[in-house]
């Protein structure tokens, strides 16, 4: 059973928000900092500048949608065809923010800076969250998430500048590894946090599925294999208890 952390006995909201910095120097960090090297040499190569490639980390904050979007603009894909491609790749970020935002708020409710916070929700960023907020104390989880949240931010506009630089330099092949290093680290997390039979038969059904849904229905292929895994493995579990 996880048990709160010793820190938070005496700790005040800049401690908490300070500790969540220090989550930008773990693993979570560096295989985010890594996976964003990765696209700023492929948005270079693509034709990139250096500024858009910063404002993309920060206005889109999800690399698997900053991905879509330049590749589908070297492609010369017309504009209305990009927002629905990248908007696509966004609805799966939709429950994790929903999961996440009940664990930010406090007794007076939804507020703005709850709706800036779920703009940092992407999958780094929740699986971390997930992992840590409902151990603190109500006053203590916005600034400690801030605190993740603005250190992974910062890990991912390094990177890109990093890769954008370094761009011409990197195989790629070592480019394309690099971005595969998020999916890689999400899996393992998943399958580290599984706890019962359902966890790791979803997981196992997204795994078979989530490739021949992407040669089907190449863009709403995640979506629907988390809703379709999530769903048969939820449905096996409350037949066989769990």
């Amino acid at each position: 059973m996880k048990q709160t952390p010793d820190w938070v006995v005496t700790a005040s909201r800049r401690k908490a928000f300070s500790r969540g910095l220090l989550v930008a120097t773990s693993t979570p960090a560096l295989v985010l900092l890594t996976t964003a090297i990765g696209f700023g040499a492929l948005a270079r190569d693509l034709g990139v500048t250096f500024g858009e490639t910063l404002l993309m980390s920060g206005l889109i904050y999800a690399l698997p949608a900053q991905v879509m979007l330049v590749d589908q603009l070297a492609r010369g894909a017309a504009l209305a065809s990009v927002a629905f491609a990248v908007s696509l790749t966004a609805v799966r970020l939709l429950p994790m923010t929903v999961a996440l935002l009940p664990f930010l708020k406090d007794s007076r409710g939804l507020r703005p800076i709850h709706i800036l916070a779920g703009h940092f929700i992407a999958v780094t960023v929740w699986l971390e969250g997930s992992r840590r907020l409902p151990l603190l104390p109500e006053p203590l989880r916005l600034p400690h998430f801030f605190g993740i949240a603005l250190g992974m931010f910062t890990a991912t506009a390094l990177g890109s500048a990093i890769g954008h630089a370094l761009a011409g330099t990197l195989p790629v092949s070592v480019s394309a590894a690099l971005l595969f290093m998020t999916p890689v680290y999400f899996l393992l997390s998943l399958l580290s946090g599984a706890s019962r039979r359902m966890d790791y038969l979803a997981v196992g059904i997204g795994v078979v599925l989530g490739p021949v849904l992407f040669l089907l229905v190449p863009g709403p292929d995640l979506m629907l294999t988390g809703l379709i895994g999530g769903t048969v493995a939820w449905w096996a579990g409350e037949r066989r208890g769990g």
